[in-house]
């Protein structure tokens, strides 16, 4: 327009481009507007100057968003707003509630807009006393039943893990927004509860309500945390059942929720289809890979992704160095964690530290594991790294690294009842039972409590959960009876159960019983017992599985001709024909 020189821009088109410059955070764009408007007279129309002090502030340079706002001679309501906003996008919540209090003070009545700028969505943490004066107000003032107002207030609670102010904020509203339902879903899986998300994207199936494409990428999230295949694939009917839009944020979704499920090959199917990949899509499929125990797979699509012309980051590592340590690829870690800094100038996490200790400890390099720890910059070497190493020295018998790598934990995370469990059962293993008592003594004296194990079966879209010796369920005599004759056909076919982990001071007879009634056997038994010959198992275990549940299952595959896929809380395993993918490294 400018260009063609016949039309002269008048204040109004101004004031529509610098919205435009603002949404992007085009700043260079923006100061343009702003000399152009200053050579032609323009830049002191009202709203020109409210436009602008929004372009500013959503870009970040709040000190010229509040030069403008204080020239002007009386701003409005709509130019407080927008400086109001602005401090609260930049985390300054302190000048956003002065200014609040100045526009009161000026006899200014607050409407919706302005509560939705001033509400701490952006930096919610050490609000929460204001977070209550606001919700407070927001009822007292009428606004509680505003969209708007009420989505922000679910928003913030949510981020705050305050879940029940959440819900109430999202009740009240009369006419939900499908900005309001995204924010209770997403904050639901987001907060870990991935049924209450689920049952909320249900109750909006119901009601009628299109999702959009971030309700779905919502809600397979929380599927994909629940390891609910059936659910997973009833939001994949959805979208094409709606013709949703199928963007790259849904289809990586998409291939998370499959990967999480145990269903890698339905994963890389839906990445092969995708015709813009980003680096998400990539770090996605290659954590898939990872998770499943497939490193040379997992390498292979990180050098396809580096052909592609695609840039890394720190998560492309992580996800890499993870599939490596999995996979014992030693050499091929070390490789890709110096390409890290030396190719890419990314510095290595605590998470990376992590990942480089648990590769050399599963690889049996314990020494060099150790030795390694001293080289990372002290921010890297927290729990992670220290809890990695132990867990290798109890797969190799190293009870004076064990004690050591304890120790450390013991100074950083004192509460965490795992810590113990694992120094205590290798003290057992080697018969050194009087310093497992110690251990264990310890951790009672602190009142700490191991996480109880538990597994979940999903059977006719019904999710089973168990506990190691449950008795709760409905088959629960027809499970440990099958468990009987099961065990007895395994004997045959060679387990012998391992017994290293459990109580020193018990029987042997009776450790074989306690590790006989685990809730991953639990769970297969009854998973043998309610599908048809051929059926793949699934289930899902909290805790990493147990060595003996590990040569169980490997038999039990065998015995029974079945594939049985186990999610546990480190990776997957798919056990076919008396062996598993992960080749007994894990």
């Amino acid at each position: 327009m400018t260009a063609a020189g016949s039309l002269r821009p008048d204040s109004t088109t101004l004031a529509s481009i610098l919205p435009a410059a603002a949404e992007v955070t085009d700043v260079a764009m923006g100061r343009c507007v702003h000399a152009f408007g200053e050579k032609c007279g323009l830049a002191q129309h009202e709203h020109v100057v409210t436009g602008l002090i929004s372009l500013y502030a959503k870009c970040g340079d709040m000190d010229c968003a509040r030069s403008l706002f204080d020239r002007m001679p009386g701003p409005d309501l709509v130019a407080y707003n927008a400086l109001i906003s602005g401090y609260s996008v930049n985390g300054m919540v302190g000048s956003s509630v002065e200014l609040f209090k100045d526009l009161v003070a000026l006899g200014l009545r607050p409407n919706s807009s302005t509560l939705v700028a001033l509400i701490p969505v952006h930096s919610p943490f050490g609000h929460e006393r204001l977070t209550w004066c606001l919700h407070g107000y927001v009822v007292k003032a009428g606004f509680d039943a505003n969209a708007p107002v009420s989505t922000a207030l679910t928003t913030l609670y949510c981020r705050l893990n305050d879940m029940d102010p959440a819900r109430k904020a999202f009740d009240t509203m009369p006419e939900k927004t499908m900005e309001s339902w995204n924010a209770m879903i997403s904050g639901y899986a987001q907060n870990g509860l991935t049924e209450m998300a689920v049952a909320l994207f249900q109750q909006m199936q119901a009601l009628n309500v299109r999702p959009n494409p971030l309700t779905i990428s919502s809600t397979l999230s929380a599927c994909a945390q629940l390891g609910a295949l059936s659910l997973g694939k009833w939001v994949h009917e959805i979208i094409a059942k709606e013709n949703l839009e199928l963007n790259v944020y849904v289809m990586t979704a998409l291939i998370d929720m499959y990967v999480k499920c145990g269903s890698i090959s339905e994963a890389r199917c839906i990445f092969d289809r995708m015709d813009n990949k980003n680096v998400v899509s990539w770090n996605a499929m290659i954590s898939g890979y990872g998770l499943h125990g497939q490193g040379a797979e997992a390498l292979k699509l990180y050098k396809d992704m580096l052909d592609a012309h695609i840039l890394p980051t720190s998560s492309t590592f992580l996800s890499v160095l993870y599939a490596c340590s999995h996979g014992g690829l030693v050499e091929e870690g070390r490789t890709v964690f110096r390409s890290m800094t030396s190719d890419y100038g990314i510095t290595p996490g605590i998470e990376h530290c992590t990942c480089m200790v648990d590769l050399l400890g599963r690889a049996g390099r314990l020494n060099e594991a150790f030795e390694l720890i001293s080289e990372f910059p002290k921010s890297a070497v927290g729990p992670g790294v220290w809890g990695a190493l132990l867990a290798a020295c109890m797969v190799h018998k190293d009870g004076d690294l064990a004690k050591l790598a304890s120790q450390k934990l013991f100074e950083l995370e004192s509460e965490n009842a795992g810590y113990y469990r694992l120094l205590s059962n290798l003290y057992t293993s080697k018969k050194q039972f009087s310093e497992a008592a110690g251990v264990r003594q310890e951790a009672k004296s602190r009142k700490l409590v191991k996480t109880p194990g538990c597994t979940l079966i999903e059977i006719a879209d019904k999710p089973h959960v168990f506990m190691a010796g449950d008795r709760a369920h409905p088959q629960s005599d027809a499970i440990y009876s099958y468990l009987e004759k099961l065990t007895t056909k395994m004997i045959e076919a060679g387990y012998q159960a391992d017994t290293e982990a459990a109580l020193y001071d018990v029987e042997e007879e009776e450790k074989e019983h306690m590790v006989k009634v685990h809730s991953e056997k639990l769970a297969i038994a009854f998973g043998l017992l309610n599908t048809l010959p051929g059926t793949e198992i699934r289930i899902i275990k909290n805790l990493r599985v147990c060595l003996d549940c590990h040569n169980a299952t490997k038999i039990i595959s065998k015995v029974t001709q079945r594939l049985i896929v186990v999610r546990d809380a480190s990776r997957f395993h798919h056990f076919r024909d008396g062996v598993c993918s992960c080749g007994d490294y894990w």
